[in-house]
């Protein structure tokens, strides 16, 4: 009896052995981690939040975009547009560069016409030809982090317009060809 102990034991181990170099019996293709690309915008004139990975995978999630676009609406008119899956990436990018996971404070994102003529009336500094109008531009500051460090990280990426409005506190960023001011 014990010479069947010591064999059951041993075959034991070896199974044991043999599980633990073998890893987990789960297929790669399940195991392997999601690359999931998230955003977190607070609209500073409607208080409304959002958290939503807009790509998985590399695969733009649809549902999400339509959500973006409506959250990244004209504010005043209801207005909505496509927003840029570039100007999303971008912004995705710069938020990673600085190393936060915080919301991004949207200023404005899309603008109608009647809203940027109505912007251009009350001083400068709109543009008559806004990428706003395009759906390719936000306005934005990132909770945790001075707009001079988010502007510099828009900047170091090349891969649009940045604005810096130092009093205003916020960033501009587009993507339209790579320029500052």
């Amino acid at each position: 009896m014990h010479a069947l102990n010591h064999q059951f034991s041993r075959r034991i181990n070896v199974w044991v052995i043999i599980l633990l170099l073998a890893g987990p019996l789960v297929p790669a293709d399940q195991a392997r981690s999601v690359d999931e690309r998230r955003l977190t915008f607070y609209h500073t004139h409607t208080q409304k939040t959002l958290d939503i990975a807009y790509a998985i995978d590399g695969e733009y999630v649809d549902s999400a975009l339509v959500e973006i676009n409506e959250f990244l609406a004209d504010f005043r008119t209801g207005d909505s547009v496509v927003m840029d899956r570039e100007l999303l990436d971008l912004v995705y990018d710069v938020r990673a560069e600085l190393r936060s996971d915080a919301p991004f404070e949207v200023i404005s994102a899309y603008r109608s016409p009647e809203t940027n003529e109505m912007l251009r009336g009350r001083g400068s500094g709109v543009a008559r030809r806004s990428q706003h109008l395009l759906g390719k531009a936000i306005d934005v500051r990132l909770r945790g982090v001075s707009t001079a460090a988010l502007r510099d990280a828009a900047i170091a990426l090349k891969r649009g317009g940045v604005g810096y409005y130092e009093k205003s506190d916020f960033v501009h960023m587009d993507t339209g060809r790579v320029r500052r001011w």
